[in-house]
């Protein structure tokens, strides 16, 4: 790990940016836009957004879609510019709990600020596997596809 990285991003940063236990509020724009470049590129298996107003949106959409969200993270890897971290993330919607167990890349430019955040999850187990029904048809189809 190159000396600058040490410096301007650590295990304890990323760990802290990884971490919302349920009834705890989440970053606000001003903590965003501390650690995330104007364009940042941020992907998931929902969405593709660019530019930082944009990715706080997205956050702030998923806040206010669920009653309660946490995010625990795991184990982290700094190499260079990029960062990984595996994580599990918990949503509580309508009396339900949907668990996610996750892991995101991060890319940090040279103003050490993160470029790109790209996170890779299950989002179709988590989300139909406890629903009546649906949760049926889904463990069948992955089945279908996995020996």
């Amino acid at each position: 790990m190159s000396q600058s990285m040490q410096e301007s991003t650590n295990e304890a940063q990323i760990k802290q940016l990884f971490t919302k236990a349920y009834g705890q509020p989440g970053p606000t724009p001003d903590q965003w836009k501390a650690i995330y470049a104007n364009d940042v590129h941020f992907i998931d298996p929902t969405q593709e957004r660019r530019g930082i107003d944009a990715y706080i949106l997205a956050q702030n959409n998923l806040l206010q879609r669920c009653d309660d969200v946490f995010l625990e993270p795991h184990s982290i890897a700094l190499n260079k510019n990029v960062a990984f971290i595996e994580w599990t993330m918990g949503l509580k919607i309508q009396g339900i709990e949907f668990i996610y167990p996750g892991a995101t890349r991060m890319t940090f430019g040279t103003d050490r600020k993160i470029i790109e955040h790209r996170d890779y999850f299950d989002f179709v187990g988590p989300t139909f596997g406890p629903v009546p029904i649906l949760g049926n048809f889904t463990r069948w189809l992955y089945k279908r596809f996995v020996a």
